[in-house]
């Protein structure tokens, strides 16, 4: 089973484009407790709709709770040394606490958004 759970704040806003079918992808990094005083900082990524809620209602210092799977990328740098680096791929997301940047006053995401 490869499956996280993670409560964290947003290190700055997401950012989004779109793939060579035109569907949406967003990404961004989000800062978690790592221990007593650390602090630990994963790269999430969603897609589709969830991308598209994700650039419209989250921004730099947002609180959510996240579930998603871990991804791992390999690839070779320019001195020919295999590298590795991790993302999250978001597959539920949970606002805990946002300044309300795109939800009208009392407005919470829509219900049938699956996430």
């Amino acid at each position: 089973m490869n499956q996280i759970v993670l409560t964290g704040n947003l290190g700055a806003d997401p950012e989004i484009f779109y793939s060579s079918e035109g569907n949406p992808v967003a990404n961004f990094n989000l800062a978690f407790r790592s221990g007593k005083k650390k602090t630990g900082w994963v790269k999430v990524v969603t897609f589709g709709k969830m991308a598209e809620v994700t650039e419209k209602h989250l921004h730099k210092g947002a609180r959510i709770g996240i579930t998603g799977s871990l991804d791992q990328q390999t690839w070779e740098n320019n001195e020919g040394q295999t590298r590795h680096s991790y993302q999250l791929i978001a597959n539920q997301i949970e606002f805990i606490k946002t300044d309300g940047r795109g939800f009208k006053e009392g407005q919470q995401p829509d219900d049938d958004i699956p996430f």
